[in-house]
């Protein structure tokens, strides 16, 4: 792309690292202070939030401002709310049962250690992987159109599923009567992750907000794509389903509600003859 500023777009990344770093330290420290590991998942939302307003500050006097800012604000909005939402969930609860399995795993009983290592900069160098799009866009020189708006556009939609599935799930939690039974009412009726589709969403919108060029977009399609397998077939919906496996209703839950995309639920005759079909 004739006029982008790659020099200035490297040493960004640098500084991005350096960002996404910095909320891992700062976190791993508590962490080891108040003896919770969980934390991180905390400061996953907040990472993101860092790096973009780090771009922002770098970048000004180079690309287009209406883009830099637009970009700026879906991130940190998006990274903001989830780490609200983690921290509130959390407090008050001991250790993450999938970190607690991990840290059992630690060599020599170095727990803290094993957790900096295989936690903590993991989803640092992931922070900074997925959010190459919001890097690369505050150096674009070319000003916001229909793409950008159509990515504020699919933005929106993951943020109301992200949130509006969390608030659902929440409430469910809420009420003694659901203990033991498995979510499935309103956007939990449709996907069996709303969250994760909104995560989904939300980090295609950005990239979209961001492609001003193909240049643009050819250096950043990697955020989106490591961000979607996270989701689908990483640390997302596979791992949290396979810890749901046994639970009773699941079953049944998962033949009639789609696993990621929303659709409307299967009726117990098309649940049945899928059923059939497979024996």
């Amino acid at each position: 792309m004739s006029g982008f500023p790659w020099g200035e777009w490297a040493l960004n990344l640098g500084w991005a690292a350096g960002a996404a770093l910095a909320v891992m330290l700062v976190t791993f420290a508590v962490a080891v202070r108040v003896g919770v590991h969980r934390l991180v998942d905390v400061a996953w939302g907040a990472a993101f939030a860092a790096v973009a307003v780090v771009s922002y500050a770098l970048s000004a006097g180079s690309g287009d401002d209406g883009r830099r800012l637009l970009v700026a604000v879906l991130t940190c909005v998006w990274g903001l709310r989830l780490a609200v939402h983690i921290g509130l969930r959390g407090r008050g609860h001991g250790e993450d049962p999938r970190y607690e399995a991990m840290l059992a795993k630690a060599p020599g009983g170095r727990r803290n250690l094993y957790a900096f290592r295989m936690v903590y900069l993991l989803q640092g160098a992931l922070v900074w992987l997925v959010s190459l799009p919001v890097q690369t866009a505050m150096y674009a020189p070319v000003g916001l159109g229909p793409l950008a708006w159509a990515g504020c556009a699919l933005w929106c939609v993951g943020l109301f599923f992200e949130a509006v599935g969390d608030r659902q799930m929440a409430r469910f939690k809420a009420d003694p009567a659901n203990k033991g039974r498995i979510m499935d009412r309103g956007l939990w009726s449709l996907t069996r992750h709303p969250n994760y589709f909104g995560d989904f969403c939300v980090w295609w919108g950005i990239f979209l907000a961001a492609a001003g060029s193909w240049t643009v977009a050819g250096v950043s399609v990697v955020g989106p794509l490591v961000m979607s397998y996270l989701l689908i077939f990483g640390s997302g919906k596979r791992l949290l389903e396979r810890s749901m496996a046994d639970r009773p209703g699941f079953a049944a839950y998962r033949a009639r509600t789609s696993g990621f995309f929303p659709l409307p639920p299967k009726r117990r005759a098309e649940v049945a003859a899928g059923s059939g079909a497979g024996q």
